[in-house]
């Protein structure tokens, strides 16, 4: 179970876990709340229905990695229709996208993350250091893609974009400034890819 996930009975998942990676996922999943940032208006609002129906941001965000967590729906590299009318049109058509689904991705993504901190705050600590981790069915799938959004932050602050930039971490040398983030990366990888194994199994 060190370093991997495994199923548990009852669909759940668990892997063992020492401290210092507790303390960088959670550290992680806390950083990336402060970048989602709150809901709409800043705090819980009284109104349920009146947040359900509050409009998004209708422009994507200026961070980098906010546009990679949310990309516009329409149009990007490659679209067929490459005219200046087209693409003015597919920024429309995206920009109304995004005013209507972003609160609701991002509100999404919190929760997601939130789940992460709250379950490893859950904790007890073993007598070699650590603890083992057990989710649910439904927690182990808010892990699967709060993971998921984790690895594309530091993949966008890293420049990856496709299989070969990943290929490159591994011959990072050992003074390189990036190395400590390439190895959170890869390991975020491992630990998904298990989980995902583990769900699908």
């Amino acid at each position: 179970m060190p370093g991997h996930f495994e199923p548990i009975p009852g669909g759940g998942a668990a892997v063992a876990l020492d401290d210092v990676e507790i303390s960088i996922i959670r550290s992680l999943a806390v950083q990336l709340l402060e970048l989602i940032g709150p809901g709409p208006g800043g705090e819980v609002s009284d109104d349920p229905l009146a947040e359900l129906f509050a409009d998004g941001p209708s422009e994507p965000p200026s961070d980098a990695v906010l546009r990679r967590l949310f990309p516009d729906a329409y149009g990007g590299p490659g679209t067929e229709d490459e005219t200046p009318e087209g693409a003015d049109e597919l920024r429309a058509h995206s920009s109304e996208f995004r005013r209507f689904t972003e609160n609701d991705l991002r509100a999404g993504k919190r929760e997601d993350a939130l789940a992460v901190i709250r379950t490893l705050d859950t904790l007890s600590p073993a007598g070699d250091g650590g603890a083992v981790l057990k989710l649910s069915q439904g927690e182990s799938i808010q892990w699967m893609r709060a993971l998921n959004d984790l690895r594309l932050a530091i993949g966008t602050r890293l420049d990856i974009t496709d299989e070969e930039d990943t290929d490159l971490l591994y011959r990072l040398p050992d003074d390189d400034a990036r190395k400590p983030m390439v190895m959170a990366y890869l390991w975020l990888g491992g630990l998904q890819e298990t989980l995902v194994e583990t769900l699908t199994a």
